[in-house]
């Protein structure tokens, strides 16, 4: 039998998604992918008027629905029980939600069913004692920056703990933003400046468990791949963070790193540059294959959240590496049209 084995024949889909864009009835779902440098990376943190021009950019494009790159508590639960397979990932990525399930009598299931029933009732001007009890609801299920919006949306004499939140929740609100960081500053800022009530958690890192035998020789294999060709655009990009001086700095940084040219060069000299080494073990198709794994997750739960809203203005905040590999993918979706985060941010 394995002498009759040859060569496979290359198959053409029966089916490309993209046949049908417009196929759908009513108006197409725009997605604005951002790509964002990780804030807390920056040499210097930037001040919330650093960030003003930037955010008049996006709130001018009016998003109805905000993702981020965090991980959601329903996840963090699973990485949690599941630490055999994913012996780092909940401490890496996830905070304890314990304290905060405690103080208002649910679990993390409990609460999540209760955000869903609270949320689908939900009035147009929700009582202050409404907004607590919520931001209690999103601690426990492990949706901190959903929390933040409600906080934030609440007059500031009206920030204190009660209705499911004690004191311990109270200061972690009013400190949780202290650092800088896009899913904060620009998602949370964004969905308390136009009225939304949570930001939707989007990241993945299930995928980890696809490099669950990733070793010092996968290590070693990735940083040399990334030594290959680096690409210029980086460089570029971190001259340009050192120099940040005003919001129109920081709105050119975000216009640069959001270009086609830029995430082309970045994709070569990372991905592209593992994906051909030529090392035993072909360690650098393991690392594209855990990437590609984790996108298409990510971009799974960025569906998810718009599935039931068509022809929502969706804006996606994640890091600059993620944002060609979600445009890519979303473009399959029959009824999503991109939305050009150039344009956006002219």
């Amino acid at each position: 039998m394995l002498a009759l084995a040859g060569p496979t024949t290359a198959l053409t889909p029966a089916f490309d998604p993209r046949e049908w864009k417009g196929a759908q009835a009513g108006p197409p779902t725009q997605v604005l992918t951002l790509g964002s440098p990780h804030l807390s990376q920056l040499p210097k943190p930037l001040s919330a008027a650093m960030m003003s021009a930037l955010l008049d950019k996006l709130a001018a494009y009016r998003p109805d629905i905000i993702t981020a790159e965090n991980v959601a508590g329903e996840q963090c639960d699973h990485l949690r029980r599941y630490a055999g397979i994913y012996p780092d990932s909940f401490d890496t990525w996830c905070r304890a939600a314990d304290h905060a399930q405690k103080a208002i009598g649910m679990d993390l299931p409990s609460a999540a069913a209760e955000i869903h029933r609270t949320l689908a009732a939900w009035p147009a001007q929700p009582a202050p004692a409404a907004r607590r009890r919520l931001a209690a609801l999103f601690l426990a299920a492990g949706e901190t920056p959903s929390a933040v919006v409600q906080w934030l949306r609440l007059p500031p004499a009206e920030r204190h703990a009660g209705d499911g939140l004690d004191e311990d929740a109270r200061k972690l609100l009013d400190r949780v933003d202290a650092k800088p960081n896009e899913t904060y500053d620009v998602g949370v800022a964004l969905a308390v400046r136009l009225g939304l009530e949570r930001v939707w958690l989007v990241d993945d890192h299930t995928s980890d468990g696809a490099l669950i035998d990733a070793d010092a020789r996968f290590d070693d294999a990735v940083q040399a791949a990334w030594k290959i060709a680096p690409s210029p655009a980086v460089a570029r990009e971190h001259q340009m963070e050192a120099t940040l001086a005003s919001p129109g700095d920081v709105l050119a940084l975000y216009r640069f790193v959001n270009r086609p040219t830029t995430l082309r060069q970045n994709i070569k000299a990372d991905f592209g540059a593992a994906l051909g080494q030529r090392r035993d073990g072909l360690y650098g198709r393991w690392y594209v294959a855990g990437w590609e794994v984790r996108n298409l997750r990510m971009v799974a739960n960025v569906r998810a959240a718009f599935a039931q809203r068509p022809g929502a203005r969706v804006l996606d905040i994640v890091g600059v590496s993620h944002k060609a590999y979600y445009d890519a993918y979303l473009d399959m979706m029959h009824d999503v049209k991109l939305v050009d985060a150039e344009a956006v941010l002219k």
